[in-house]
């Protein structure tokens, strides 16, 4: 957005370090106002932790550190001091289809992706519940949940609800994956896909996606504001860290200095306000579901998930280097950008709309460069 990227310039033109409030109390204040309209907007509780980071990935370490930090707790071990060295094992579960990043957190962390106990999923990239029921009974000690708002590739949700309610009876922590998908928690006509979201203990997800801001933008709440705090926090001798209600950045997040990328979230929100942010994410969608149509109606074309959100995964003539050779020929031709995936062994491509400009006649030349490319690739094809 416009805004945006004019208010990242102020950001780079100013060059304050956002880390303590007395460097740079207006970078401290707008990013307080800004974590509040986000809570408010996704309404999520109002007392969680808010941390502005670099993208979904820092977000997920952010979130995961809390709920190592929240759940050794409970089994009286201090992380923070004690390390992990002889603490109680700490057992993550997530879906087979959970995001890469998550197994990256987990590394960080020093969990290591051998904590990962893998749930399986249905046809859409959802988590079974009655696999994870299975699962959890078959563990001891403390528990992490990691759960998914918009598969990568689907669009799809898991049923958070349903996911929330075991984790609740385990005792676990609940994380949710909601790097786009937590978004639709702020919109009209796709909410309801979100149901049960606000029923987690932590929730990561990206604003350089859906809130048009610039890269590096994500975003970090942990329901529980100490042990996030607990997790993250930093002091020193020279620091003059604030004893009073102001915020102090390195409170919340992994980094010591820091740009204030929370100001470009605020001028977004500022300008877009509920009513613009919903229309934005539900626009998307729509825009999603008018691909889908066009596309599905082509002949040898397919449409391989359900779109329920912004993500559409298209196959062209059934067929492996045909499709990806369609989607190298999109790439090359330059009416829009779309990249290749694997699906359930299936290559794919993969349309994601979260742009703010994108207009309906856009999608509709889009549609018709790709099929212009599909009919070109058919006839190299046939002729050799």
């Amino acid at each position: 957005m416009p805004v945006a990227l004019a208010t990242d310039w102020l950001v780079s033109t100013w060059d304050q370090n956002a880390g303590i409030h007395v460097i740079s109390p207006m970078a401290a204040a707008l990013e307080e106002i800004a974590a509040r309209w986000l809570l408010e907007l996704f309404d999520l509780p109002r007392g969680s932790g808010v941390g502005f980071v670099t993208g979904c990935q820092m977000a997920h370490f952010t979130c995961l550190a809390a709920a190592r930090h929240g759940v050794l707790q409970r089994v009286g071990w201090d992380v923070e001091s004690e390390g992990l060295v002889g603490a109680p094992r700490i057992h993550v579960v997530a879906s087979a289809e959970a995001h890469v990043t998550v197994d990256v957190a987990l590394r960080y962390l020093g969990l290591g992706t051998r904590s990962l106990v893998r749930v399986a999923s249905d046809e859409q990239g959802r988590m079974r519940v009655d696999r994870l029921r299975e699962a959890m009974d078959m563990l001891d000690g403390p528990v992490i949940v990691c759960a998914q708002a918009g598969h990568v590739n689907t669009g799809a949700f898991d049923p958070l609800r349903a996911i929330a309610d075991v984790a609740r009876e385990r005792g676990a922590w609940l994380h949710v994956d909601g790097a786009f998908g937590l978004w639709a928690r702020a919109g009209r006509d796709v909410r309801g896909i979100a149901d049960g979201i606000e029923l987690a203990d932590s929730w990561a997800m990206d604003a350089h996606k859906w809130l048009n801001v610039p890269y590096d933008s994500g975003v970090a709440i942990v329901r529980d504001a100490e042990a996030h705090r607990a997790a993250m926090t930093v002091s020193a001798a020279y620091l003059v860290q604030t004893r009073g209600a102001e915020r102090d950045a390195v409170d919340w997040v992994p980094e010591f200095s820091r740009r204030a990328r929370g100001i470009p979230v605020y001028a977004a929100l500022r300008t877009l306000g509920r009513e613009g942010v919903a229309d934005l994410v539900d626009r998307c969608c729509a825009h999603a579901r008018h691909f889908a149509r066009r596309l599905g109606d082509a002949a040898g074309v397919r449409i391989l998930n359900d779109v329920v959100l912004n993500q559409v995964l298209v196959r062209f003539g059934d067929d492996d280097a045909t499709t990806r050779a369609v989607i190298a020929g999109i790439q090359e031709d330059g009416t829009c950008w779309a990249s290749g995936t694997t699906w359930q062994g299936l290559a794919a491509m993969r349309i994601s709309v979260s742009n703010w400009a994108t207009t309906g006649s856009d999608v509709d030349r889009s549609v018709e460069a790709m099929l212009r490319v599909y009919r070109g690739v058919v006839e190299r094809t046939t002729a050799t």
